[in-house]
């Protein structure tokens, strides 16, 4: 039913602020910028998943959706959307599961040189789905994939790792995403040192985990989008050009996965703090 993480959309106040700190952060370009319905874009088109960030700007039912976010939860992440190759059938049996959602309707968008974009959307019940805004989106219409985001530099981020959720209550995320999305658990495991339980979904070539605080008591309130982990081929040379563009990052450390290094950008980017990770790294020296 579910193939892939399509996209992450982030809503932000400025957009032209955020583009410029996420082709900072990323090493890449945006490949679209544009708009409709009282909202303005870009997005980032990676591999494995496209990071979408809006903007409200005008009149229109959009913008006054991402307007009414920024001003209940400020800055950062919206919504997940993922790709499944039949949207109607996965419309119809997701609320067979208990997990209604809006009828699959066409999306435009202008960009700024007046091309056209169209896909596909549903948009889930928020109250079915934890609380997180989670969107179903079909594939191009025409059957080609979006180009991926131009280079801007050495170092930059290959890859989305995985998006961070914060649960209180894991036993409904497995629920939720695994029962009923059907998305792929690899790995539900409890560390008592770092006192959380992490829930790994993979969805495509992305992941999205899950985190609950064992010290914590189970409830039924909302879960909370967290931040975004980005992949690169080379850490020390990331960790070189984002530091060197002006971002408070941590220093490269070992990471918990063994055969990983990582380090923390922790401020100026809308979805911040930032994780970056290489995987398959050799042990630092």
């Amino acid at each position: 039913m579910i193939s892939a993480l399509d996209h992450v959309a982030l809503a932000v106040c400025d957009l032209d602020a955020a583009v410029q700190a996420y082709r900072r952060l990323l090493g890449r370009e945006p490949n679209w910028i544009g708009g409709d319905g009282g909202a303005r874009h870009a997005w980032f088109q990676l591999p494995n998943m496209a990071l979408d960030i809006i903007a409200p700007q005008g009149e229109g039912a959009f913008g006054d959706t991402i307007r009414a976010h920024l001003d209940a939860r400020g800055e950062g992440i919206w919504a997940i959307a993922f790709t499944t190759p039949d949207i109607e059938a996965a419309h119809t049996l997701l609320a067979r599961r208990g997990i209604p959602g809006s009828a699959p309707r066409s999306v435009r968008s202008t960009h700024d040189d007046g091309r056209k974009r169209y896909w596909t959307t549903s948009t889930l019940d928020a109250a079915a789905a934890g609380g997180l805004n989670v969107l179903l989106t079909a594939p191009p219409r025409d059957g080609v994939a979006w180009p991926q985001s131009e280079i801007a530099g050495p170092g930059e981020v290959t890859r989305l790792d995985h998006v961070v959720v914060h649960t209180p209550d894991p036993e409904r995320a497995l629920a939720v995403y695994g029962a009923k999305l059907g998305l792929d658990l690899r790995l539900d495991r409890s560390n008592r040192d770092w006192k959380v339980r992490q829930l790994f979904f993979r969805c495509g070539d992305s992941v999205v985990e899950f985190g609950a605080g064992l010290d914590r008591p189970v409830s039924d309130a909302p879960d909370r989008f967290g931040g975004l982990a980005w992949q690169v081929a080379d850490i020390e040379a990331a960790h070189a050009r984002i530091a060197s563009a002006g971002f408070d990052v941590s220093d490269v450390k070992t990471g918990r996965k063994p055969g990983t290094r990582v380090f923390t950008v922790r401020a100026g980017v809308a979805a911040a703090p930032a994780l970056v990770i290489q995987q398959g790294a050799p042990a630092s020296t």
